[in-house]
């Protein structure tokens, strides 16, 4: 019966998602909704770009195990992006008019710094959105009592996304978020108050949460615990900032103040709204101690579901499962449309430089489709991996390549074409090398790239002046002699 209700559930959306298609006439509908996104519904989706699978699973397994310091990349670090975006990057970028975000890249460093910006990017989103596929696979599985094996249910969920992504873009993805994120968030505060009842009161979580020092935020007062607590923080915060799902739905507001304020808004209720999944299944360990101790040892992400399927009536499995499938599939569909629209937008038109508006429209819902087969082969083949690492491990490769270029493009004057690429080669390369040397468990890989993508801006943009006022001083003492 739950099964059938989730499968009625996926049906709706993607029939709302297809009425929202009709709305579809050119690819700037397509990639950014026409620019006609009122506030509430800006909040609504950049809300949801965060709230996924690592959210409701991920980011609950990761408290109850570690404490609040263990989470600072998300939501803290998430959240701190979102807001970050409204009040120092979305004004500007919004006045700009572009399509993507790698547009901003070629206007101020030319095709080079697109193209190796663009290909940052769209790698970034496998991780993202394959957590997302994984989380689907992962709730049919449980669903279907293991009728359904994690792979397959992986296919199901991909298939449910793409039936509205393909054919509505932005405008599916936006008007789905809107009606999706009013379920996730009804849903999981209902299923909050019924289990502090359970609990015997939200004040017994809470203690519980106190005596296991879950809240202790800082790390401890050394090195190299603190430098890895900057690292995991400025992931996500900054890391996120320099992408296409972030500046689609900043463009896609319908004045500058939505534009300004949405990620803002959706940012903080984020960070606030996070707590509800850790307030859940930190209850679990009041509720079902010994059977929640057992699935910490062995999946924290299974906690959650099993408070839910095992402790809980059929009424509240049904909000559960409704907010979860919610989560997901909002926080996919934006993840499939983002890098396909890069794609076609700043690799393809290279190849294709005289492509019409209707092509345009066309090579993007193709590449939605090809991605979407490239993130379910990728989350199959990295079955066993968890959500909340894919989710880290996808946002540092814009860290280290993406963001200097980005915030001194936009903020430093002197900013230049070999500033950026310097910036790019040195950020991956450092980050590269930390990954794979015992360095990295000395000093984070993250932190090390991007210290050295900031040198290589300030050496590559400042050098060559450098070099040119000697020259001139030189010939000026040439002269007077």
């Amino acid at each position: 019966m739950l099964l059938t209700l989730v499968i009625v559930y996926l049906l709706v959306t993607i029939a709302i998602g297809l009425v929202a298609a009709k709305r579809v006439k050119n690819s700037a509908d397509f990639a950014i909704a026409g620019r006609r996104l009122p506030l509430v519904m800006i909040v609504t989706t950049t809300f949801a770009t965060w709230f996924g699978s690592e959210t409701v699973l991920g980011i609950p397994a990761k408290f109850v195990n570690g404490g609040l310091h263990t989470v600072v990349e998300d939501p803290f670090g998430a959240g701190f992006c979102l807001i970050l975006v409204g009040l120092f990057f979305a004004a500007k970028l919004y006045r700009m008019t572009l399509l993507t975000i790698s547009d901003y890249f070629r206007e101020r460093y030319g095709r080079s710094v697109e193209v190796v910006c663009s290909l940052i990017i769209m790698v970034s989103y496998l991780g993202w959105v394959s957590a997302q596929v994984t989380a689907l696979g992962l709730v049919f599985h449980v669903l279907s009592g293991q009728a359904i094996s994690i792979p397959m249910g992986m296919v199901i969920g991909v298939v449910s996304i793409l039936a509205y992504t393909l054919f509505g873009g932005m405008w599916s993805v936006a008007i789905t978020d809107f009606i999706q994120m009013i379920i996730l968030v009804g849903g999981l505060a209902i299923l909050a108050v019924f289990a502090s009842h359970m609990a015997g009161g939200a004040d017994k979580v809470v203690n519980l949460a106190l005596s296991r020092d879950m809240f202790r935020f800082l790390p401890e007062p050394n090195f190299k615990d603190i430098v890895f607590f900057i690292a995991a923080a400025i992931t996500m915060m900054l890391g996120s900032i320099p992408q296409q799902d972030v500046f689609q739905r900043v463009m896609s507001a319908d004045s500058t103040k939505s534009a300004t304020r949405g990620p803002v808004i959706g940012g903080i209720f984020y960070i606030l709204f996070a707590f509800v999944p850790m307030f859940l299944v930190t209850s679990a360990l009041v509720i079902m101690p010994e059977r929640a101790e057992a699935l910490l040892q062995d999946d924290p992400q299974k906690v959650l579901p099993t408070l839910v399927l095992e402790k809980m009536p059929f009424i509240m499995q049904v909000l559960f499962f409704g907010a979860l499938l919610s989560a997901i599939k909002s926080c996919a569909s934006a993840t499939l449309l983002a890098p396909s629209v890069t794609f076609v937008e700043n690799i393809w038109r290279q190849f294709r430089p005289h492509l019409g508006d209707k092509q345009e429209l066309k090579a993007m819902r193709i590449t939605v489709l090809v991605f979407s087969a490239l993130v379910l082969a990728y989350a199959i083949f990295m079955q066993g991996t968890s959500i909340y690492e894919m989710v880290s491990g996808a946002y540092q490769v814009t860290l280290v390549g993406a963001f200097v270029p980005l915030t001194f493009g936009l903020y430093w004057k002197k900013a230049s074409t070999q500033g950026a690429i310097f910036s790019i080669v040195l950020g991956l390369l450092t980050w590269g090398l930390f990954l794979a040397t015992p360095a990295g468990e000395e000093f984070p890989a993250q932190l090390a790239g991007v210290l050295a993508s900031l040198t290589g801006m300030l050496v590559g943009s400042l050098g060559p002046q450098a070099i040119a006022n000697r020259h001139a001083g030189h010939h000026k003492l040439v002269g007077a002699d």
